[in-house]
């Protein structure tokens, strides 16, 4: 999948781990794994371990995103829960390095995952999060999903119980989201400076439906 400010790679122990710890590790990495099943990891040598195990099947499906600017990859997203007879997957396990957060790069990578999955004949793509991750959820609401409720102890990981709050988009709701993804990565939205003219959560924002952060 490949975009203007980013593409995404299948994820790659030999080509992508030692990159991405290096990427991770330029910031302040560790509370970036609270809401993760895993990690963080200490080395190169361990995250490419975990990537061997765990990222080589086909659900989840791993990708590295690599930006296009620098050539490196600086962040991971995958699919997950993938049924195809059903129509739906989830997009999830991100976890973007400081340097790719807040970026053009950052929100085009999960447009192109969506985009990819709703071109594949997909009819719904979710996203899940610990309902106590609120920059998560923020992160959804600003794409468009819609929040459908919070499944109470619905798991649990890193010896504590998860909440999981539940968002989607469907293929009806995809070609006017798209649209204002289109209208939101376009250059002219973006002065000299790269700040933005219009929020891209103006753009999606519908009055009609339940948002699940009270924001």
């Amino acid at each position: 999948m490949s975009g203007d400010y980013c593409r995404l790679e299948p994820l790659d122990a030999a080509r992508h781990a030692a990159p991405l710890i290096a990427a991770y590790h330029a910031g302040d990495d560790a509370p970036s794994w609270t809401y993760l099943a895993y990690g963080p990891f200490a080395s190169a040598a361990a995250y490419s371990g975990w990537i061997r195990e765990n990222a080589r099947g086909g659900d989840p499906l791993f990708y590295a995103i690599v930006e296009r600017r620098t050539d490196r990859p600086l962040g991971v997203a995958g699919y997950l829960r993938i049924q195809p007879a059903d129509g739906t997957l989830e997009i999830g396990h991100i976890h973007y390095a400081d340097a790719l957060k807040q970026t053009r790069a950052a929100t085009e990578a999960i447009v192109l995952m969506m985009k990819h999955a709703f071109e594949l004949g997909y009819r719904r793509v979710e996203w899940k999060c610990d309902a106590l991750n609120a920059a998560s959820r923020r992160a959804a609401e600003r794409l468009g999903f819609v929040f459908e409720g919070v499944f109470r102890q619905a798991t649990t990981y890193k010896q504590r119980n998860r909440d999981t709050a539940w968002y989607s988009v469907i293929d009806t709701e995809w070609p006017r989201l798209n649209a204002c993804f289109q209208a939101w990565l376009d250059p002219a939205n973006f002065d000299a400076d790269g700040h933005q003219r219009r929020k891209l959560s103006t753009l999606t924002q519908r009055p009609d439906v339940q948002t699940g952060t009270g924001e």
